[in-house]
């Protein structure tokens, strides 16, 4: 007789069973028990009696004994019935997987009785929407109903202006900006702020924060960030974000490092900065025109997604080892010979690194004989006598005109990337690693907003308009999963938003650089998967010098102000809007009415400390 707590687990599943999808089933619960249990001895890399466990696909191949599962027939699947206690043969060896476990590959198994097998390979059914938010809502809602879950809410106006400024400037809005918007009657007035935004030199410069993380990592110390500045590198970024210039045109600038073109001066930094190691180069570049990390494939293929091959690796390598940065300078130069290179897989087989992206094409070169040694020849550049050689065949341009004109893989990483910017999580999570082991929370949504990216040419500004126009972007925290985007994802502000967002509440102008260099050395994290608050963080919000030289009565500052206003709950109440934007409920008025009456004679202290308390509070930090 089975465990009474394994019946009980049965018995509640067989309603939901039903109901479920397989898919939802295989990636949420199936595929990460077999990723830890089995995928090791039956995935890519080694397939024991001829089983792979990595797909649905594999599954329902079986091995060299047959069918291991029967759609529908848990209690006939070998898969299922070999995981029980006592089974022999037993499955996991010398392991024996829990109930709750079991009965996930059950309900699994069960389910796909109900969803053909190939449901996942069919080709999503074209859909035409009138604008981007009208897609995003309509897609989205499809999926609350699927998961059976209720949005949550959407937050008030004051919330709204304070996140889309956060997003899109980089700051809090200053009192004026929040009372113009709040004062506005017209239904239009969000997308008119969203394109006054769009428009404005303060979301060039957010942009530019952030692509610049992705890109290239957050520098710690000042010398990295002075030299990006230096060396053009910042401003390549500033001008393609302020033009709107096509995504494509501007990842094929960075790929091919050449500043043969006003508005490519600076990109070549994003080779130069590594240094010549080509290693380094490739698994960058990989998320910009993959969407997914290939580490993991640089000694074998990757053992769990089957797609990405070691081959791919290191021909994504080859494509950049004819390169080298050029003494004295930001200027990479490339050879038009050598550079071809072999690598050993798994069974020692010494196989060349060929020039195959992730999505199927290839760059085509005449590879010499192995006896053949080739000569660097004057007439295979374009101008012999440059010091920055441009070889009339170059491998880094063939490969960027490859990544960026036909690779459907570009427009997905960029609308999923920006979609993880701008809601907390990516369509596919992690937003950086794209692959087969990682299914889009919402499928046909990523897919349209794809191609729609493509077919507009790469529009940036309008993937971001459209998703913070969406209903979606608007919602307050609910309980949903995250994947369901019912409601909005806890987001902690960067070091940016925190340090002009400061600012403006001390009555200040937002742009400073000392205090935004201080504020990323104590937080350094730009869009942290997971945000664990350090005790570095804590020490620094606690006892900045920096806050409290900004937190000083100036004349005109907002502490000044306060203290001038004869009522303290005015004072409380101005210092809350200032903040948080928002009036303070019964409490919070109580708490501060305390701290402030406690000090009679130092008035000015006892309201920065008010200001010091609410511009560190969890409410400040984190996105509204």
């Amino acid at each position: 007789m089975m465990p009474w707590t394994f019946a009980v687990i049965l018995l509640l599943s067989l309603a939901a069973t039903r109901a479920a999808d397989v898919t939802t089933l295989w990636t949420g619960k199936v595929q990460p028990i077999f990723d830890i249990q089995c995928v090791k001895c039956h995935g890519p890399i080694e397939q024991k009696s001829g089983l792979e466990l990595d797909t649905p696909e594999a599954v329902l191949k079986g091995g060299d004994e047959g069918a291991v599962l029967i759609p529908g027939k848990p209690m006939e699947s070998r898969l299922y019935t070999y995981l029980a206690a006592g089974a022999d043969p037993h499955m996991p060896p010398k392991k024996q997987l829990t109930d709750v476990q079991r009965e996930a590959i059950r309900e699994w198994i069960a389910a796909m009785a109900e969803t053909p097998a190939d449901q996942t390979r069919k080709a999503p059914t074209p859909r035409t929407f009138d604008t981007v938010p009208q897609a995003i809502d309509t897609l989205i809602a499809e999926g609350w109903e699927g998961r059976g879950v209720k949005p949550a809410p959407s937050v008030d106006e004051r919330a709204w202006c304070r996140r889309v400024y956060l997003d899109l400037a980089g700051r809090i809005p200053t009192p004026i900006e929040l009372a113009k918007f709040l004062d506005d009657p017209a239904d239009s007035k969000r997308a008119t702020l969203v394109d006054q935004l769009l428009a404005s030199e303060d979301y060039v410069v957010r942009m530019r924060e952030v692509w610049d993380v992705i890109l290239m990592g957050r520098t710690k110390r000042d010398n990295h960030e002075d030299r990006r500045k230096q060396n053009g590198w910042w401003t390549f970024l500033e001008s393609s974000f302020r033009s709107n210039r096509p995504w494509n045109e501007t990842v094929r600038d960075v790929l091919n490092a050449r500043s043969d073109k006003p508005e490519s001066r600076g990109a070549s930094w994003f080779l130069y900065e590594r240094r010549d190691n080509h290693q380094n180069i490739a698994e960058a570049v990989a998320p910009i025109v993959y969407g997914t990390k290939i580490d993991c494939a640089q000694c074998h293929d990757h053992p769990l997604a089957r797609e990405i091959k070691q081959a791919h690796y290191w021909g994504l390598v080859a494509a950049f080892n004819r390169s080298k940065n050029v003494d004295g300078g930001s200027t990479v130069s490339e050879s038009a010979v050598g550079g071809f290179i072999n690598f050993t897989n798994l069974k020692k087989e010494s196989q060349p690194a060929i020039i195959k992206l992730l999505q199927g094409s290839s760059v085509e070169e005449t590879r010499p004989a192995p006896d053949q040694k080739e000569e660097d020849k004057e007439d295979k550049y374009i101008d012999p006598s440059a010091k920055v050689r441009v070889p009339k065949f170059s491998r880094r341009a063939a490969f960027a005109d490859a990544a960026t004109q036909n690779n459907p893989l570009l427009a997905r990483a960029f609308v999923n990337r920006t979609w993880a910017t701008l809601t907390g999580r990516g369509l596919v999570h992690p937003a950086d690693e794209m692959n087969a082991r990682n299914a889009p929370s919402h499928p046909k949504l990523l897919d349209w907003l794809a191609q729609d990216f493509a077919t507009h040419q790469y529009d940036v500004r309008r993937v971001v308009r459209g998703i913070v126009l969406s209903r979606v972007y608007g919602l307050a925290p609910g309980d949903a999963p995250p994947e369901a985007f019912a409601g909005a994802l806890e987001r902690p502000l960067g070091a940016e938003q925190i340090s002009r967002s400061w600012r403006i509440v001390a009555g200040l102008a937002p742009a400073d650089d000392t205090l935004r260099r201080n504020v990323i050395a104590a937080i350094p994290d730009l869009l942290p998967k997971e945000y664990n608050a350090t005790f570095q963080q804590a020490q620094f919000l606690a006892n900045s010098s920096e806050l409290g030289d900004i937190l000083k009565p100036e004349p005109n500052s907002t502490v000044a102000r306060l203290v001038a206003l004869p009522d303290v709950s005015i004072r409380i109440r101005d210092a809350f809007l200032a903040a948080h934007s928002r009036l303070p409920d019964a409490e919070e008025m109580a708490q501060a009415s305390t701290l402030i009456l406690d000090r009679p004679n130092q008035p000015a202290d006892a309201v920065r400390d008010l200001l010091w308390a609410l511009l560190t509070n969890a409410e400040f930090l984190t996105m509204p």
